[in-house]
């Protein structure tokens, strides 16, 4: 059991108000640990913390900021498997998919040191001799990031890698339902000799805390993975002073299946990228679209996949498949479901919580699939953020591509295809951020991260990463005589 307290100014510290929240484990209802739970008075405590530390931290050498980092990702990589545990224990993810969860944040930790080493400038050409153009960049200043919960380590080091590696100070507000892997990461940064006041770590409410972050004038940039709703009230918030903003919101991810595909592998793809961690993942498959020529061959084989999957918790060795981390997730996967039959689409497999006393206490649900679903359904025009994959047979790669970018979704797509060129031509017309080629991950380290239309805005890895906490400045120089 983990009982943690907010980290501000280089110190564990209980809340101002002393408030508490009770972490318990989505798998069996059994209490995991607590954590304090930040309220506007600590964001302000740890905005001046972070507004202190700032001009030493922004003057720190890149390669001493950058040994900082190393030696932090060095401490989590020695303490993986108690963080694994505990981060199994409170979001509910089976713990091999918790280790690679942290262990690639761990490489984004070690991508940005370096590329903190990299930031400079350029001349530039000048409208007379005797004049010289410097550009250069400088911190953008203190930092609010706000972190979601499904993915809580790995999307710290997104936020708080690249702002630390570029010289800024951070007050994070981590989610505060799965606060506790998290707070082991921060005591990584600490023993790894982060000054006090770089980091301030402050679990809290995205109405209260994540609004406040947003609203604080002494944050100059807000980072955030969120939902569309609330990426909006943080633009709302932050227009006050006019914060930079990062901004990775919600999806709803189509999953194209051309004729010439191969059917099982396309299942197999499908059936990973649609359940893994329960589908609560913004890029994870809502919308299945597959050409009339392949449908049955593919919803076999997805079928067949689907239903070999056995959920447990996931401490238990084997187990790949765990719970959904919350009750209210459940019952919107459920009511997504309802809807879609009641509108035509057939339940193929799964559609409610598994049966057998190892899930009655747990926040089960079975994945599901539902295929020929109308375009008006609740899963094929929201986010169900849950273990349900809707299926739609397309009559070709004009109809694909048509239903494919009709929501003001674009986080990520993915197709499938025999022919690379016939996928590229369909790839490049999709309105996403990322689309998949035959892959079912549109994550890559050293390449941007983000969403077009309502999924968001800025983008997180690659070199954009740490561009966005970066302010430009021309310096016009006047040489003499």
């Amino acid at each position: 059991m983990m009982e943690r307290k907010l980290f501000i100014d280089g110190k564990w510290q209980e809340a101002a108000d002393a408030n508490r929240i009770a972490i318990n484990d989505p798998a069996t209802g059994e209490f995991v640990g607590s954590s304090a739970l930040a309220s506007r008075r600590d964001v302000d405590i740890a905005v001046e913390a972070a507004s202190r530390a700032l001009p030493a931290w922004a003057e720190t050498h890149a390669d001493n900021r950058a040994k900082i980092l190393h030696r932090a990702a060095d401490l989590i990589v020695e303490r993986v498997d108690a963080i694994a545990e505990t981060l199994t224990r409170e979001q509910g993810k089976p713990v091999p998919d918790a280790k690679k969860e942290i262990l690639f944040g761990v490489e984004v930790i070690r991508f940005y040191a370096e590329e903190g080493r990299r930031l400079g400038g350029s001349m530039r050409p000048a409208s007379r001799a005797d004049i010289r153009n410097l550009v250069t960049t400088a911190p953008v200043g203190v930092v609010g990031g706000i972190i979601p919960w499904n993915y809580p380590v790995d999307l710290y080091s997104w936020k708080v890698a690249p702002a630390l590696a570029a010289g800024c100070t951070l007050v994070a507000k981590p989610p505060h339902e799965t606060p506790l892997a998290i707070g082991m990461v921060v005591q990584c940064f600490a023993d790894a000799g982060l000054p006090a006041g770089v980091l301030n770590d402050i679990p809290g409410t995205g109405p209260e805390v994540g609004a406040a972050l947003a609203e604080h004038p002494g944050i100059r940039m807000v980072t955030a993975t969120a939902s569309v709703p609330a990426g909006q009230s943080i633009m709302r918030a932050a227009a006050g002073n006019l914060k930079r903003l990062s901004l990775e919101l919600g999806g709803q991810c189509p999953f194209i299946v051309l004729d010439d595909a191969d059917p099982a592998e396309a299942a197999a793809a499908a059936a990973r990228r649609s359940f893994s961690n329960m589908g609560q993942i913004c890029i994870a498959v809502n919308r299945i679209l597959v050409s009339k020529g392949i449908h049955g061959r593919f919803v076999e084989a997805l079928v067949a996949e689907t239903t070999r999957i056995k959920l447990g918790h996931g401490v238990e060795p084997g187990v790949l498949y765990g719970p959904m981390l919350l009750d209210s997730g459940r019952k919107r996967v459920a009511a997504h479901i309802e809807d879609a039959v009641s509108r035509g689409g057939r339940l193929l497999a799964g559609g409610g919580a598994p049966k057998g006393a190892e899930y009655e206490r747990g926040f089960f649900f079975e994945p599901t699939l539902v295929d020929d679903v109308p375009d008006q359904a609740l899963a094929m025009t929201e986010e169900t953020f849950g273990p349900l994959a809707a299926i739609r047979p397309v009559a070709d790669d004009e109809e694909a591509l048509r239903v494919a970018n009709a929501l003001p979704f674009g986080l990520s797509a993915y197709v499938y295809s025999g022919d690379l060129e016939r996928a590229w031509r369909l790839a490049e017309k999709i309105e996403a951020g990322a689309v998949g080629v035959n892959v079912n991950d549109t994550s890559e380290l050293q390449a941007p991260f983000g969403g077009w239309k309502m999924s968001g805005i800025g983008r997180e890895l690659g070199r954009e990463g740490i561009e966005a906490f970066r302010e430009t400045k021309h310096i016009k120089l006047r040489l003499r005589g």
